[in-house]
């Protein structure tokens, strides 16, 4: 049994929480053991007591409390991990020709609609499971930092080392990241831009949940702007989400009597179209910029493709507009 000692928090643990800490550098002890500990302040952080869902700050001092550490150090005994399935020949040309940047620290892909980016109930096909065909010349796995929606494309960023990684979900968690979305919405909005302002919650049971605006849930903002119109049939947003609510822009869009083109589960029945509109969901994260891992700014762009790109040849829209209309927005 070795007495307690103070460990310093490293770079690549930035942005880690706790118990996730815990779990990097002591595998041996379970979730449970390392609840207690916290929980019965025997494990504080630069000399306080903390959570277990607490981010760690690089060069804070964590106290780990006596133990047999060579044991904690031990992965513990259990079932094995499943292989992850090799990435198809296909699946690994198709998601290299989609990077849009490549550094050491980065890298971003144009996510297509309809490939999930994670696994869950009765999805095999995901981008998570295959990753690995994103390695190149690094030995370590490109880590995801955040998500977009099944039925959403787009910019999605993935950090190449676990600092980097770090780095970059911090940048998303203190809303440094500035995202813009594009969607085609029913109708046309009467202000021209403006904000939408309503807190959401998950409701419904299982199999069953969706987000719905609740004046007890989190708060959501978004701002929008038209770009353009199709008469008064439906319209073309740029969106730009203050937080990063589940489905925020959907429910927004849906709240202010706007769904967006595609988007059953919020818009109903008149979330649709028809004619040479596609019924697939329009939403598309069209750029993100944020501070680079490694100094400076990182800004990158996903061009339209699939069934938007087709939707905006229908209505004669300029798929490479470049302007961004939050660009002077600072929140």
């Amino acid at each position: 049994m070795s007495g307690a000692e103070t460990v310093t928090v490293g770079a690549e643990d930035d942005g880690v929480r706790l118990d996730r800490w815990f779990k990097r550098h002591y595998p041996g002890l379970g979730f449970g053991a390392v609840s207690k500990l916290v929980r019965t302040g025997q494990v504080r952080v630069d000399g306080k007591r903390a959570k277990v869902g607490d981010r760690l700050v690089a060069g804070q001092a964590v106290r780990v409390p006596p133990m047999d550490r060579e044991a904690a150090r031990q992965p513990t005994a259990g079932p094995a991990a499943k292989p992850r399935p090799a990435v198809s020949a296909r699946d690994a040309a198709d998601l290299r020709a989609r990077v849009l940047h490549k550094d050491d620290h980065v890298l971003a892909i144009a996510k297509p609609a309809g490939l999930a980016v994670q696994g869950g109930s009765g999805v095999s096909r995901h981008l998570d499971g295959m990753l690995d065909a994103l390695m190149f010349e690094k030995d370590e796995r490109p880590r995801l930092i955040h998500r977009l929606d099944k039925d959403t494309s787009g910019v999605l960023l993935l950090g190449r080392t676990a600092q980097a990684a770090a780095q970059l979900g911090k940048a998303f968690r203190s809303r440094a990241a500035h995202k813009v979305y594009w969607a085609l919405v029913m109708r046309v909005p009467r202000v021209r831009a403006g904000e939408i302002r309503g807190a959401m919650d998950k409701q419904g049971g299982a199999g069953q949940e969706k987000m719905a605006l609740d004046p007890e849930g989190k708060t959501a903002v978004t701002l929008y702007s038209v770009v353009d119109q199709a008469a008064q049939k439906a319209s073309w947003l740029a969106l730009k989400p203050l937080t990063g609510r589940t489905h925020q822009l959907r429910v927004h869009s849906a709240a202010i009597n706007h769904p967006i083109v595609g988007d059953g589960k919020y818009g109903g029945r008149e979330a649709f179209l028809g004619g040479q509109v596609s019924r697939n969901l329009h939403l598309h994260a069209r750029a993100i910029t944020l501070p680079h891992p490694a100094g400076g700014r990182l800004s990158v762009t996903a061009p339209l493709e699939g069934h938007m790109l087709k939707t905006w040849e229908t209505f004669g829209w300029d798929p490479d507009y470049a302007e961004d209309p939050f660009e002077d927005d600072a929140r």
